[in-house]
């Protein structure tokens, strides 16, 4: 887990108390296999909508929703905690007199969902005395009765209690066998049972699974009181408990024996690498800072695109709008109309909400848009933003990007992150051929701390595990490896991307944004790629 999930994760969880919208009340596991009655969920739609136009709205849309959420938490050979929460109820958003208003309930009756669209539009004519503008919505066509489920094979929410808890123990104890001194194991499992009507004529259902399993293993030098601890190198996704089942096919080896994963994981296999691992980074060199070419696996890179492109491309953060949690952005408008070098002429990076086994995939987002694929980056120019439906008459648009998101029926939707990944290379390009054209470089796979800028202009980015390449060669592990960089200048020294065969997706599942704040879940794809010239840093501290 890295720093941005991790406090985004115990933020909330010890904040759960304060926002039962986002996690809800505890139940018992048997009752995450539950759902609402489809024409249950119309009729309180339906009475929201009427509700909002017979008080005034020019235009209404409501989100009924049923989000469940699954945590199973274990130390070496105990259980730290299991939570089953549900989170149940209604939000309704509305235009009046050409200003926004929301208000939802918890109260899934007619007569609550109606009174909260009343409140909503009431809010919205009280907003609408000091607003300077008028909200310009772009047009969506309505579709009527539709329904969408992420493609899972089996759904994880349905896997006894028992069964999860014997799969982390055992990981468990695999990692201590192989010489750890402690580890942690975790299944984090999220249902979004989401269903959205507007005044546009769309009543959309859909069912979103994902799920993460992170670890952490940590070994000591006992003499020395010495400790150094390697992260898992899963990724969460937008899939089902088929998840863990360690197909081979989706394993990436390196040639010092390295595995990372794609579309599937081993968890056992990873934690028993991560132990080994740990017993090595105590014993390995602190890095010699300088110049390098850097070699980047994907489970890494998607942090670094996360941070330098996903964000900086959200149009509210461009506009000065939006700057929690993540600033606002050096990529301004007229650097788009300016057709601005934003990386070399190899880094194509593209919007995607409809990626399969990514956690963004949806097919219509929380403001009834159908969601596609667009560019952000074409050639190294930067060409395109992120942005949803009153946002896109400011770029010139005609219909919303489709990266629109409420992490709860409580909360608001906005634009949030779609995923955002760099395209793979056109020519054939492995990772051991891209290797054996580095003279002096480092491999870092994993991810690790970071610090980026408020303007996301300058950062520095740690991982997870580091190894020197000399020659075209794999050589020993390294530690206490960060790089800087200034944005372009970092995209601009891309050399080369291993083709679409090494192609895979980092996630983030805790992605927070605004005040209140709100968190969302987004996958960034990539394929191994090669930085020249890179600044690398040693983070190794001396207290003598």
């Amino acid at each position: 887990m890295d720093r941005r999930d991790f406090l985004a994760f115990s933020s909330f969880a010890g904040s759960a108390a304060l926002a039962p919208g986002f996690f809800g009340k505890a139940i018992a596991a048997g009752a995450l296999q539950d759902e609402i009655d489809i024409a249950v969920k119309k009729q309180l739609a339906d009475a929201a909508l009427n509700a909002a136009k017979g008080a005034g709205a020019s235009y209404c849309d409501v989100r009924v929703g049923r989000y469940l959420r699954q945590f199973v938490i274990t130390r070496e050979k105990n259980v730290q905690n299991i939570v089953n929460t549900e989170s149940t109820g209604t939000g309704v958003r509305v235009i009046a007199d050409g200003a926004w208003g929301f208000a939802a309930t918890n109260e899934m009756t007619t007569d609550a969902v109606a009174l909260a669209a009343r409140q909503a539009t009431a809010m919205a004519k009280a907003n609408a005395r000091i607003q300077t503008e008028r909200v310009q919505l772009a047009p969506t066509p309505g579709v009527g009765e539709v329904s969408w489920k992420t493609p899972i094979k089996k759904n994880a929410m349905l896997v006894p209690i028992a069964d999860k808890v014997g799969l982390l123990l055992d990981v468990n104890n695999a990692a201590l066998a192989a010489g750890a001194s402690f580890v942690n194991s975790m299944l984090f499992l999220v249902n979004e049972q989401k269903y959205f009507a507007s005044t546009d004529g769309s009543y959309i259902d859909q069912d979103v699974h994902r799920i993460w399993a992170p670890l952490t293993v940590t070994a000591i030098d006992k003499t020395t009181g010495k400790f150094r601890s390697r992260e898992g190198l899963s990724a969460p996704m937008g899939l089902g408990w088929e998840y863990l089942d360690g197909a081979a096919k989706d394993k990436f080896v390196l040639a010092n024996g390295l595995t990372t994963y794609g579309m599937s994981y081993d968890m056992k296999e990873d934690a028993i690498a991560a132990a080994k691992d740990a017993q090595t980074k105590l014993k390995a060199p602190s890095v010699k800072p300088g110049k390098y070419d850097l070699v980047l696996d994907p489970n890494h890179l998607g942090l670094t695109i996360h941070e330098s492109i996903g964000h900086p491309l959200e149009l509210d953060r461009v506009l000065g709008y939006e700057a929690n949690y993540a600033g606002t952005s050096f990529a301004t408008l007229d650097k788009r109309d300016a057709a601005f070098k934003y990386g070399s002429e190899l880094v194509n990076v593209f919007a995607d909400k409809t990626q399969p086994g990514s956690l963004g995939a949806v097919a219509y987002d929380d403001e009834g848009v159908k969601t596609k694929r667009w560019d952000l980056i074409k050639d190294g120019k930067l060409v395109d933003y992120q942005a949803i439906r009153d946002q896109v008459h400011i770029l010139g648009k005609k219909a919303s990007d489709g990266c629109c998101y409420a992490d709860s029926w409580s909360s608001v939707q906005f634009q949030r992150m779609a995923n955002v990944s760099l395209a793979p290379g056109k020519k054939k390009l492995s990772p051991a051929d891209m290797i054996a054209g580095v003279e002096n470089g480092i491999y870092i796979s994993g991810r690790g701390s970071f610090s980026i800028d408020q303007q996301r202009y300058n950062a520095q980015f740690g991982g997870t595990v580091f190894y020197e390449i000399k020659n075209g060669k794999l050589g020993q592990m390294l530690e206490d490896v960060a790089y800087q960089m200034r944005t372009p200048e970092f995209w601009g020294s891309c050399a080369a991307i291993c083709d679409e065969g090494d192609y895979r997706m980092f996630g983030s599942f805790f992605d927070g944004k605004g005040q209140p704040s709100q968190v969302s879940a987004v996958s960034h794809g990539s394929s191994t790629t090669r930085f020249n010239g890179i600044n690398v840093i040693s983070t190794a501290r001396s207290l003598g």
